[in-house]
C-alpha cells in the first residue's frame, strides 16, 4: 500500500486520519429525514429572507417536526413555575408563586445532590422520580402493579428506545438480529439500526383499512426475514407516527401473542398516549393488555415501553425528559443494563423534574389544578379539531387522500403524481415525493417531509404533515397545499 506523502514546508504529511472513506461505515448508512436535506433548505431559506431576498412567501412555516411550542404552543403554567423554582430556589420566597408549586419544587430540590438539579442523579434517574412514574403507570392502568427498579428515565424517549436496542443486538451473518419495524416508521429506527449494524424487517401497515396493523402481514415479514437474520425484537408505535394510527384492543392482543409464540421482545413506543382524538378510539397500553391477558403472557414476553414529556399536551421537546419501563428483563441483563447507562451517567436533570410533573399533576384539592386542566384541555381539544380539520380539507383535494388522524400529531396523506412528474424527478436524481416536496417549499415557502424518508409502499408518494401550527395558520398551510397541488398537477399533466 502507498500512503500518500505530501511535503509542505518540508514537514510530510500522511493526509487526514479520518475521512469519509475511512470513517464508521454505519454512520454513513444512517438517514434521518425529519432533519434531512429538505429541513436544511428551509434553514437556508429562512436566512435568505432575513437578508431581504425577495420570495413568492414571507416565512417558511416548519410542518416537518413534531415540535409543539416552535410551532406556538404555550407552556403548561405550573410545569414552567415549578421548573423556574427548581432552578432559582430564591423564588421559593417570593409570593407569586402557588403554594403546591413550591412544595413540589422542595420536594424535587430534597431528592437532588446538594439541593440543586445541577448536581447528577443516579444513573437511572432519582428515585423518588421513579416512584412517581411507577404509581402513575399503576393508576394508568387500571392498578396493575409497577416496580421503581424497572423504571429508568432518559434523555427523551429516543435515548432509551436506542439504549435497549444496544442490548439486544449481536450476531454476525444469518444470525445478525433482526428488528421488525413498522413501515411507515419513525426514522429514530432505521437510523438505530443502521448504527447497530442490525438487520431492520419491515412489515408494512395497511393504508386501506386506516394504516391497521395486520397479524398476516408480520407473519409475512418474519418468515421472509429468517432467510438471512435472526429476528428478535419487534418495534410497535402506538398512537402511530407518522400515521396517526390507534391501535384496538383486539390488535395489541393479537401482537403479544404473536411476539410470545415467534419468541420476539417487544418494544411499545407509546411518547402519543394522550393524543388520541377519534370517537370510537382508545388508548390500551401494551403493559395493561399483556397483564390482563393472564400470567402466561404477563411473566414471560419480555417487553420494553416508553414514554416521554416531548408530546401529549406538554409538547417540552426540549427539556430531553422520558423514561421506560422493562417487564420480565432478565435479572443479569439488568445489571448490563445499569451499567450501560452508567457510562452516561445520568438524564438531564431538568428534564427528570419535569417528568416527575407530568406523572404527577396538581390534584383536584391543590391551588393549581384548575388552571392546569383548563391548559390541557384547551391543547387537546385544539389538536383534535386541528386532526379533523386537517382530514376534511386534504380529502376535498383530487389526487390526496388522507385517513384520520386518530391520534399522535401527524397527516400522513397519499398522494397521486402524474407520470411526467415522476419522469422530471428521476431525471433530477431526486424520489418524486422528495421533488414534490421541494416544489412547495421553493414555490410556498411550507416545509414537510416526504413519505419516502420514513418508508412507503413501492409506487406509492406521500408526505407527513404536523397538525401543530395554530389553528388559523393551519388554514392557510392547507389551502396553500391544495392550491399547489393542483397547479402542480397541472403542469405536468
Amino acid at each position: 500500500i502507498v500512503t500518500q506523502h505530501t511535503a509542505v514546508n518540508g514537514i510530510s504529511h500522511r493526509g487526514r486520519v479520518l475521512t469519509l472513506d475511512s470513517m464508521n461505515p454505519n454512520v454513513k448508512r444512517v438517514e434521518y429525514a425529519v432533519r434531512g436535506p429538505i429541513v436544511q433548505r428551509a434553514v437556508q431559506i429562512e436566512k435568505e429572507l432575513k437578508e431581504g431576498v425577495k420570495k413568492p412567501f414571507t416565512e417558511v412555516i416548519k410542518a416537518n417536526i413534531g415540535d409543539a411550542h416552535a410551532m406556538g404552543q404555550k407552556p403548561i403554567t405550573f410545569f414552567r413555575q415549578v421548573l423556574a423554582l427548581c432552578s432559582y430556589p430564591a423564588l421559593l420566597e417570593d409570593s407569586k408563586f402557588p403554594e403546591d408549586a413550591k412544595k413540589r419544587a422542595q420536594r424535587i430540590l430534597e431528592a437532588c445532590g446538594g439541593h440543586s438539579i445541577g448536581a447528577y442523579s443516579t444513573s437511572q434517574g432519582i428515585e423518588c422520580i421513579r416512584q412517581d412514574v411507577a404509581r402513575y403507570i399503576e393508576k394508568r392502568d387500571g392498578g396493575i402493579p409497577s416496580n421503581p427498579d424497572n423504571i429508568y428515565l432518559s434523555t427523551g424517549a429516543s435515548d432509551a428506545i436506542v439504549t435497549i436496542l444496544k442490548l439486544l443486538v449481536c450476531g454476525e451473518g444469518r444470525d445478525r438480529t433482526g428488528v421488525m419495524i413498522s413501515i411507515p416508521q419513525y426514522p429514530l429506527y432505521s437510523a438505530a439500526l443502521a448504527d447497530l449494524g442490525a438487520v431492520q424487517i419491515n412489515y408494512y401497515l395497511d393504508e386501506d383499512n386506516c394504516w391497521s396493523l395486520n397479524i398476516t402481514e408480520l407473519r409475512r415479514a418474519l418468515n421472509a426475514a429468517r432467510e438471512h437474520c435472526n429476528p428478535r425484537v419487534l418495534c410497535i408505535i402506538n398512537p402511530g407516527n407518522p400515521t396517526g394510527q390507534v391501535q384496538s384492543r383486539q390488535c395489541i392482543e393479537d401482537v403479544i401473542r404473536f411476539a410470545k409464540e415467534e419468541h420476539l421482545f417487544l418494544m411499545a413506543d407509546e411518547v402519543y398516549q394522550d393524543n388520541v382524538y377519534a370517537e370510537g378510539c382508545q388508548f390500551h397500553s401494551f403493559k395493561k393488555v399483556l397483564f390482563e391477558m393472564g400470567p402466561e403472557y404477563s411473566n414471560t414476553v419480555e417487553m420494553a415501553s416508553f414514554h416521554s414529556t416531548s408530546k401529549c399536551y406538554m409538547g417540552e421537546c426540549g427539556f430531553r425528559g422520558g423514561y421506560m419501563e422493562v417487564i420480565n428483563l432478565d435479572p443479569e441483563v439488568k445489571a448490563q443494563l445499569i451499567k450501560l447507562v452508567s457510562v452516561r451517567l445520568c438524564p438531564p436533570v431538568p428534564g427528570q423534574a419535569l417528568l416527575d410533573l407530568v406523572v404527577n399533576p396538581p390534584q383536584p384539592d391543590e391551588p393549581s389544578y384548575a388552571t392546569f386542566m383548563k391548559e390541557r384541555t384547551a391543547v387537546l381539544s385544539t389538536l383534535a379539531e386541528k386532526a379533523r380539520l386537517t382530514e376534511q380539507i386534504f380529502n376535498t383535494v383530487p389526487g390526496i387522500t388522507c385517513n384520520p388522524v386518530q391520534g399522535a400529531m401527524y397527516t400522513f396523506p397519499g398522494i397521486t403524481l402524474p407520470q411526467k412528474a415522476i419522469d422530471k424527478a428521476k431525471e433530477l436524481g431526486l424520489v418524486p415525493d422528495m421533488f414534490y416536496c421541494m416544489r412547495l417549499l421553493e414555490e410556498d415557502g411550507i416545509c414537510l417531509v416526504p413519505g419516502s424518508g420514513f418508508g412507503q409502499r413501492e409506487g406509492t408518494y406521500h408526505f407527513r404533515m404536523t397538525i401543530l401550527p395554530p389553528t388559523d395558520k393551519l388554514k392557510v398551510v392547507l389551502q396553500k397545499i391544495r392550491e399547489f397541488h393542483l397547479r402542480f398537477t397541472q403542469e405536468f399533466s
